[in-house]
């Protein structure tokens, strides 16, 4: 067997050329790239590598490190886990920078490649510029910062270590049940270093991505626990597009007369307009959802994390005779509530479930009828949310409703404030992928870096950015990034004055509302009680190369749409919204705790609501 002699940037790159997944016979590259921003710790070692090597890894520029990190995170999600780029930072603060996508991807388990530079492995220079020196650990950088955002973690010290710690970061970022972020730290010397390293390595290597089949006696466990029960409702998560299962859960669904719930990551899976398809489940969640989790026997979970908001804090089943099943690949997650588990992709355990329940003549007890009628109630009630005048101004949900209106194959892109609830609620997809929402993290600066990802992954399709001033200002620089590679986004600007979301969950909650809007310092008050913070966003971003227009009338905002759809680069809507005018909660609710000791009435009455849920909710 031959050798090449190459620096480890140089093996690093040639390795991750030559990674492929396959799925269902059909053979995806893994790696389509690598974005970076270049500084001392890596510039001079995957920055000439990626100047010099031949290979088909495409560059992108960032402009901020969690921002490419973020559209990084987008494109994977987008592409259902089967194409990744990696990124590449400099030390210290660059490498830093990226920690808060890493916690984005692990959470919401998607493979992203992290290579973050790192400090002299030799020590000659030490403390090199942005080297954190920690006195009782020399090994520590900031780097370790890592570790508990990370999937897999290493620190290559030699060139040589390379070949084995590159075949344990394929492994977990391809194993659909441990993927996450991978960091592999990048000391700037070791970099550079050459080292002989076996032409195998670089051989063209294909992970396959075989379907894990759930075991016959999980299944029979499932069948046997559905087949008692009356009322079952079914939640879709992530894992059902993951898997592609769209027609296994549709068929599941029908066969058995079971109404679907969706969460965040799962909304899509099933057309809006279906007639089994209830819509949002939990804290964001519909009306008619909300009203059969309360009375379900059987809550039949696929494909998802369970957190909080689906389960409106453990609150949303209050049958006694309610019981779970969860079909999902990991067995940390399938293990949830006490569920009956099955271990399987999303897709097999529901193949394999619809033939055990069959083969028992299963039928819930739902009524057509009923169903029907739960779901021409709520489609009512977002028709009317979506009609919503005020001479005021426009109401967020009004807008949403255009926007929905306007919109059939785009995709759209969220991830934080007040958004994701009414989108979750009320936002009607007609097809699989066109829903794009992280809300594992809820990641504020997500959207529009996000929406640049989605972009790479689908440039046939228009995508759209939903974002509020809050989270655009939190981060908004991967615009230009957009127009560096031609991948036109659409930001859409909702202007509320702040941070309105967690503005109403305090009033909520029996505060008078501190800190959350954008306003002024008042010489009389000392606080920001003063007038809003004036700010132009659109001209912000036409200062940035992009087209922008602005909307405070719905023919305002159709013409803007309308124009935008007609540009070929990027744009941003920026469009005035009355503060408060989000969809509220139906018959949910969602734990935030209360201060036990307070001054204020309000507040004391509300810790004692907050003790009530807290009572009813299922103690799993």
């Amino acid at each position: 067997m031959g050798v090449l002699r190459l620096t480890m940037a140089q093996a690093l790159l040639r390795f991750l050329d030559q990674q492929y997944v396959q799925l269902d016979g059909k053979e995806h590259k893994f790696v389509k790239g690598v974005m970076g921003i270049f500084g001392h710790g890596n510039v001079l070692g995957i920055g000439e590598a990626l100047e010099r090597e031949p290979g088909s890894l495409r560059f992108i520029q960032g402009k901020n490190e969690q921002g490419m990190t973020h559209a990084a995170v987008a494109y994977a999600k987008q592409k259902n886990r089967l194409e990744i780029f990696a990124c590449t930072s400099s030390i210290g603060p660059g490498a830093l920078n990226m920690v808060t996508a890493a916690a984005t991807a692990t959470v919401n388990r998607i493979p992203v490649l992290l290579l973050p530079g790192d400090i002299f492995a030799c020590r000659q220079p030490d403390p090199v510029l942005q080297q954190l020196e920690h006195p009782m650990d020399y090994t520590v950088s900031v780097n370790d910062a890592f570790k508990p955002v990370s999937r897999y973690w290493d620190r290559i010290t030699r060139p040589e270590q390379l070949m084995s710690s590159m075949i344990q970061a394929m492994r977990v970022l391809t194993d659909p049940a441990e993927t996450g972020a991978v960091t592999i730290c990048l000391p700037q010397d070791v970099q550079t270093e050459a080292y002989d390293y076996p032409e195998d390595f670089f051989r063209k290597r294909v992970h396959y991505l075989d379907r894990k089949p759930a075991s016959q006696a999980a299944i029979e466990r499932a069948a046997e626990l559905i087949s008692r029960k009356q009322k079952p409702i079914l939640i879709a998560g992530g894992g059902v597009h993951y898997s592609l299962a769209y027609e296994e859960l549709r068929q599941f669904a029908e066969a058995f007369g079971i109404p679907v719930a969706e969460t965040q990551a799962g909304k899509s899976a099933i057309p809006w307009d279906h007639p089994l398809n209830m819509g949002a489940i939990g804290a964001t969640g519909s009306l008619a959802a909300n009203r059969l989790a309360r009375e379900a026997d059987a809550v039949i979970c696929v494909g998802t994390r369970l957190g909080d908001f689906p389960t409106a804090s453990k609150t949303a089943f209050t049958s006694p005779e309610a019981e779970f099943i969860h079909i999902n690949v990991s067995g940390y997650d399938a293990s949830k509530l006490n569920a009956c588990q099955v271990v399987a992709d999303a897709g097999a355990g529901l193949k394999e479930l619809t033939s055990a329940l069959q083969a028992r003549s299963y039928k819930s007890a739902h009524n057509e009828s009923e169903l029907a009628k739960l779901k021409a109630e709520w489609t009512r009630e977002v028709d009317r949310l979506y009609g919503l005048e005020s001479e005021e101004g426009l109401a967020q949900t009004r807008v949403l409703g255009e926007l929905n209106r306007s919109m059939a194959n785009e995709v759209i892109v969220a991830a934080s404030g007040s958004l994701p609830g009414d989108l979750h609620r009320l936002w009607r997809s007609e097809a699989p992928k066109s829903y794009h929402m992280e809300y594992g993290f809820s990641c504020m600066g997500y959207e529009i870096a996000g929406a640049f990802g989605v972009k790479l992954a689908e440039p046939d399709k228009e995508v759209y950015a939903l974002v509020g001033d809050g989270s655009y200002l939190m981060l908004h620089s991967e615009i230009l990034t957009s127009i560096q590679e031609g991948a036109k986004v659409n930001v859409i600007l909702l202007d509320n004055h702040g941070y309105q979301c967690i503005h109403s969950l305090q009033r909520e909650n029996g505060s008078d509302g501190f800190g959350n809007e954008f306003r002024l310092r008042s010489p009389e008050t000392g606080r920001l009680t003063g007038d809003y913070v004036p700010v132009d966003y659109a001209a912000h971003a036409r200062s940035m190369g992009i087209k922008a227009f602005s909307a405070t009338r719905v023919d305002e905002l159709k013409e803007a749409l309308r124009q935008a759809g007609e540009e070929k680069g990027s744009t941003l809507i920026e469009i005035k919204v009355l503060p408060g005018t989000q969809s509220g909660g139906y018959e949910s609710w969602w734990r935030v705790d209360v201060p036990e000791v307070s001054t204020s009435d309000k507040v004391r009455a509300a810790r004692e609501t907050m003790n009530e849920h807290v009572q009813q909710a299922l103690k799993i």
